[in-house]
Order: C-alpha cells, then structure tokens, then sequence
C-alpha cells in the first residue's frame, strides 16, 4: 500500500486539503476485507507447460480455409482443450484440432473446430473488425514470443473470417485496436467450421537469437457461443483470461527468420467538401480541399517500432455518439483513431473503473490522446506532422510522441510532446515515468507522473500513479493521485480505489473525471455458482454486489458526495444474458450549480433515494436487447431514465439496431412540473464480406435539437489498404437558440506496402 502512503502524505503537506477523520475510518473499516481476501480458488500456473509441436514446409499455402493439401493432412495435431467456463478443468464438450506448420514468409495454423450441431450452432452477429467476444463463436491465439510470461500478441478469427487482434500486457493493459498483417479464411459444414490462418513473420515478435530452434509461450482459446462454453489449450482460472501467459502452453519447434528491419508505407490521398449554413440566417458556407498525405511504420528491429506521419487523417475513425448525462463526472469519450490507438497502453495508462462496474467512478489518465487533433466538441483540427518512438523489452520500456497541430480559428498552432520510461522487475511488477508538454503561444502546460504496477501474487495486485502540473493558460500547479487495489478470484473481487486531485489541477493531456476531490471507493461482488443456485440450466452464477463511494472537496475537506451502491439481485445466464437489481442510497452536497441536461440545481445539501433494474437477453440472438430502467429521487425532485437497445441481426451481413435514452425530470432544480430530455439513435452494418461493408447512424437529441447522421462506406480492397466514403450530417442549435447546419463528404484512398 506504499503508493497510498505516499498520497495522503503529499496531502498532509498541502495545508490547502484536509483529509477528514472519516476517510482514516473508513480506510481502517475496509482493510480487514483486504487481510482477509485468499487466493486459495486460484490455481497456480502448472510448471510442467502443455506442448504443441510445430512443422517446417517448404511451400507457400494457399489460404481458403480448407485444410485438404497432404502438409496439412500429414501435419500433427493437438487437441482436447480444456473447460474455463462454464465447469472450469473438465474436458471441453466439442473436440478442437490445432495444426501448426511454418515455412520462410508465414506461420500458419490450422484449426478445426468440430461441432455436432453443425452450421446450426454458429453465431455471429456482424462482420466487424474486433468484434464483441460475447457475441461470436471464435478462436483465440496468443502468442509470448519473448517467452517472458507478460506480454501477449493475440489473432482471433469468427467462423466468418472476421480478425480481431490485440496487444496485451501483464493480461491488465491491453492495445485492443492494434491491427496486424495477417490472413484468414474460413469454412463451415456440418462438421463445425474451419480456420486457415497465416501470419508473416514480420508480423511476430520474437528474439534474435543463435538458436536456430525457439519456443515461444502458446495459448489458445476457443469460445463455442451456442453453448457459451469457453475452452483453452492451457487452463487458466475462469476469473483471468488467455492473455495470462504465465498460464500458457509452449509451442515449439519454430525456426523463425531472424528479425529485420519491417518497414510499413501507408500513402493516401483525401477529397473533401464541407458546407456550413444557418437556415434561419441564410449564411452559408462551402469549402473543398484535396490533400495528400500518408505514414510511415518502420520496425527497426524486434524491439523498437517509428512511426511517422504527415497530414495526418482520421476519415477512417468511427463518429463518436451523443450521450446524455446526468452524473457529476466528465464524459469519457474513448480514443477511435487508429495512429494513437496503437501503443496506448504504454502512453495512455490509466486507473479508474472496470467495465464490469468495479473500481470506482473516478478516472484519472495522464495522457489522453484525444487532446490531440480534436477540440472540446470533439471536432477535427488538423495535425500537420507528428512521430513516435516506441521500444519494450523484458527489462524496459520507453517511448516517445511529438505532434504538431495546426492553428485553426480561435486555436493557436500547438506543439505536443509525450515522454514514457517504464522498468520491468519481479515476476510481474513495474514502474514508470511519464511526462507531457503542450505547447502553444499563451503557455506551456507541464505534466509529470509517476507510476507503478505490482502483482502481488496470482490473484491480488496494486495499480496506481502521482501527478503534478503547472504552467498552461492557469499558470498554476496542482496536484493528482490514484491507487487500486484489486483481489480477483473466482468467487470474489475486491477492490480499494483512493485518488485526490486538487482545485488546481491542469492536465491539458490528460483526463479527470472531477477535480478539486478526494475519493474512496471500496467494493466487494461475490460470484456463487454453488448447489444452492436455481435453475442452474438457466442460471450460471449469482453475483450480488456492494460498491460505495465517498467524495471530500480537496480545498476544503467537506463531504460533497455519498453513494452506496447495493446490488442484492444480479444473475449470470447461462445463455449471455443477465438480470440484475440495486438500491441506491445518495448524498449530494453541492457548493456551486449543477446543471444536468439544462436543469439549474441550487448550491445545497440533498439526500434522495433512486433504484435500478437491468435486464439483456442472449446477446448472440438474431434478436437481442438490453434494457436499463432508474428510477426515483434526484436532488430535490424526481427523475426516471429509460435505456433501451433493441438489436436485429439475421445474419453477419446485416446487423440494426435502434437504441432510445430518455431522461424524465419532475419539479427538479428550479423548475416546476416535468422536462423530457429523449435521445433516439438507429444504427445499421450492411456487410458484403468481412472486407467490404456500409455503416451507417442516425441520432436525435432534444436536449438541444440535434439530429445528426454518419455514413461509411469502407472496402479493404488489399489487406489493411482502403477505400473510405464518409457523408455526414450536424445540426444543431447553438447558444443564440439559432439552428445551424454542418455537411461533410470525404473520399479517401489508402494504399499498404510491406517492404
């Protein structure tokens, strides 16, 4: 807990926060759960590792996802994977034969994934690149070509041929939007369906090494979603995943090329035309522009990866959905575009909330990338040149990131720089260092952070970092910290969360979700999947939870938020689906107005009592929805939200979905009577073939009468190269209630050379 300590003395020496009696209380009420948390239904990793022994070719293979050539008939193959999920160390239901062989250029792996239903038992809902693992049979390869038990690539494949692929690091960070060059098609029968995958070496990462002979660590993962049955070549406990590489497998026998320079050239060109107008005054208008532009990926050898980028284009980023929110928390919008995508687990670490729920309401990033080439409406600024350098290794990690973005309007030419060292020791363990430079002519905005992770043994670990800023348009300096702790097994998490971030705290590269507070959020969700349950071919675990949170103003040391969080009522089903119930018991104390949706909320103290219920269906379903329905007191009046997502998806070529939010207020805040704030957004994936989709949605907001729409077209005519036509539509009103109008088109072609 040293990382604690270390918050709460730099608070003691900062006569401007006092932390109250209660926050010791509490710490001291809650450090029993966390003495007492075991390990004990968490199996070590087995020292004697299962093996799969690869094949060296000498032809290059056709890739169709048919397996009949004789390499592929004579090649052995491994099987009988074992259960994680649903009855974790039993023999998997439906047999699985993995086939390894490799030759100069490719690694390729074969693999049957048999099944007595047949074509009947196939899910798939769409043909989207890194697709939702819930919803999709699949199979999962990752590879530790390093063998150092921490770092993972990973390559998943649908029964349809769609890729999802990901970086992963000590199974805690994850670089989920990581796009490697690889290939895979697939088959389906009667039988079950079949993989074909091939992989180029200059893909991989894996040592230089004299050995002419290596073994890299090895897992596979198979998900038979009918069943919702999850299987792997290497067990590993149900409450971890996959990427636990400490728990793989080996394979063995490869006789890869020794690694050399992998450059990667990505020119583009881009027409666009934008129209502005404002109906109500007749002001239009109308811009066009053509610009060429492109990056350039170098990998200068296993280790160390430059990426360099000029005219900078993001036509390819999925638009950002409105959202609604009725919290005291900023909204976190995630990153979507793909040159700060990768390698954000190095420079875009973060402790806050999980996405089971867990952790805390409080997010804290140092370097946030959207701060980037986007505005505070998260419009588009043109970035003129940007690079970075990025080196890992089994001892260290280092990188660095330089931007230059353009003056725009009101926006000055701005210069960003990111700086990131962090050292491996242990088995698991690391600490780090960050620094952030945002430089522009009214002032430069400084940064530092310091951080570390320490897995104290298979199930338990810390999180956590200190941060300091000054200088900015402010020129002031502030304070920030956050520390996790988390006790994960496979009937409980626990978990202690503590952050401060001061008044004058000013990341203008980073996130927080509130400043000028102190918080503390304890929690514990108890996973019982024991004789006692009901209805165990319906329902696969009961998983009650209690999570509270408390919040102090930092300058003043005052309570100004209390939420207990009460989950009695929540079931897993066996199927996907989950039913759940909470209570939700709420202090608010307010020292300046609030304003939710536009409903004025007086400084105050305010106790009120609100309920929830959850409820979603088989999300593999050729229809399936989720529903959210809050309802009770709010600050001194009423308010109910409806959320409700309605999906039909018939086949993987066509995918819609219609989601509706409504916001219901009655006599809250200064207003008397009821105020409906309602968010409708239609969203459709019409797909030929994994390679060639139309995307398209259409929301609408009268929180301020917006109604916008984004249409993609996107055809990946060559691996990883692209044609992209993008039309959308704002509107909106604005602060003078006047209505405006915003069009855009774009075409945009991209062309991928591996050298």
């Amino acid at each position: 807990m040293g990382i604690l300590c270390l918050i709460f003395q730099k608070l003691k020496e900062k006569p401007m926060i006092k932390p109250t009696p209660s926050l010791w209380s509490l710490l001291l009420l809650f450090l029993p759960f966390l003495t007492l948390a075991q390990d004990a239904e968490v199996f070590p990793p087995n020292p004697v590792k299962r093996s799969i022994t690869s094949r060296n070719i000498e032809q290059n293979l056709k890739v169709d996802g048919r397996l009949d050539e004789p390499v592929w008939l004579n090649a052995k193959s491994a099987s009988d994977l074992i259960q994680i999920e649903p009855f974790q160390g039993q023999k998997a239901s439906q047999q699985t034969d993995i086939r390894v062989l490799f030759n100069k250029q490719f690694l390729y792996f074969g693999v049957f994934a048999k099944d007595s239903l047949g074509r009947k038992a196939l899910r798939a809902i769409d043909f989207k690149r890194d697709f939702d693992l819930r919803k999709h049979d699949l199979i999962n390869l990752s590879f530790d070509g390093f063998k150092d038990e921490r770092n993972a690539m990973v390559f998943a494949t649908n029964a349809f041929g769609v890729q999802r692929d990901l970086l992963s690091f000590d199974d805690v960070f994850y670089d989920l939007d990581w796009d490697g060059l690889w290939r895979v098609r697939t088959t389906r029968s009667d039988s079950g369906w079949v993989a074909e995958i091939a992989i180029p070496w200059q893909t991989l990462r894996y040592p230089k090494t004299t050995d002419s002979i290596q073994t890299w660590g090895f897992n596979l993962q198979r998900n038979r979603r009918f069943s919702n049955e999850t299987s792997a070549f290497s067990a590993y406990p149900r409450a971890f995943t996959s990427t636990r590489m400490d728990y793989a497998g080996v394979l063995t026998g490869l006789q890869p090329p020794p690694p050399r320079p992998n450059v990667r050239l990505q020119p583009y060109l881009l027409f666009s035309y934008d129209r502005y107008s404002s109906p109500e005054t007749g002001e239009k208008t109308n811009t066009s522009n053509f610009k060429p532009g492109g990056e350039v990926k170098w990998g200068i050898n296993t280790n160390t990866v430059l990426d360099l980028t000029v005219n900078t284009d993001f036509a390819q980023a999925d638009a950002d959905r409105q959202v609604n929110n009725v919290t005291r928390f900023s909204v976190f919008f995630p990153e979507r575009r793909q040159f700060f995508l990768e390698n954000a687990s190095l420079f875009g670490f973060n402790v806050g909330p999980s996405p089971d729920g867990s952790g805390g309401s409080m997010r804290i990033q140092p370097f946030f990338s959207r701060a980037i080439g986007l505005n505070d409406a998260g419009r588009p600024i043109p970035i003129e040149a940007g690079g970075r350098l990025v080196y890992r290794s089994n001892e260290q990690n280092f990188g660095v990131l330089a931007m230059r973005q353009s003056e725009v309007d009101e926006s000055p030419a701005t210069n960003f720089f990111v700086g990131r060292y962090s050292r491996n020791f242990g088995e698991q363990n690391r600490i780090g260092g960050l620094m952030t430079i945002k430089n522009r002519p009214d002032g430069t905005n400084f940064v530092s952070t310091v951080d570390g992770f320490f897995r104290l043994s298979e199930s338990q670990s810390i999180n956590g970092f200190l941060m300091h800023s000054a200088g900015g348009q402010s020129n002031k300096q502030g304070f920030a910290g956050i520390a996790q702790y988390v006790n994960l097994t496979n009937h409980h998490k626990i978990w202690l969360t503590q952050s401060v971030v001061t008044k004058d705290f000013n990341p203008e590269m980073g996130f927080v979700s509130r400043k000028d507070v102190i918080s503390v959020s304890p929690g514990i969700n108890w996973f019982y999947r024991g004789e006692l349950l009901p209805f165990r071919k319906k329902i696969r675990a009961f998983e009650p939870g209690f999570l509270p949170e408390f919040y102090w103003q930092a300058s003043t040391g005052k309570l100004i938020e209390r939420q207990f969080w009460f989950f009695p009522f929540w079931l897993n089903l066996q199927n996907g689906g989950f039913l759940g119930y909470s209570l939700n018991p709420v202090y608010q104390g307010l020292t300046e107005t609030f304003s939710p949706l536009g409903v004025n909320i007086k400084q105050g103290d305010y106790h009120y009592f609100r309920q929830q219920v959850w409820g979603n269906t088989d999300p593999s379903k050729v229809i399936n929805l989720f529903g959210q329905y809050d309802w009770g007191t709010y600050f001194n009046g009423q308010l109910t939200i409806t959320d409700l997502t309605l999906q039909f998806a018939p086949s993987p070529h066509f995918s819609l979905s219609g989601k509706f939010n409504r916001n219901r207020f009655k006599n809250v805040g200064d207003q008397q009577g009821v105020n409906t704030i309602d968010l409708y957004t239609l969203e459709g994936r019409f797909a030929l073939n994994p390679r060639l989709q139309l995307i398209a949605f259409y929301q609408q907001n009268s929180e301020n009468d917006s109604k916008n729409y984004n249409i993609r077209l996107s055809w990946e005519y060559r691996p990883l190269s692209f044609l992209y036509i993008v039309l959308n539509r704002y509107g909106f009103k604005d602060l003078s209630n006047l209505r405006q109008l915003e069009n855009h088109g774009i075409v945009k072609l991209s062309y991928l050379r591996q050298i």
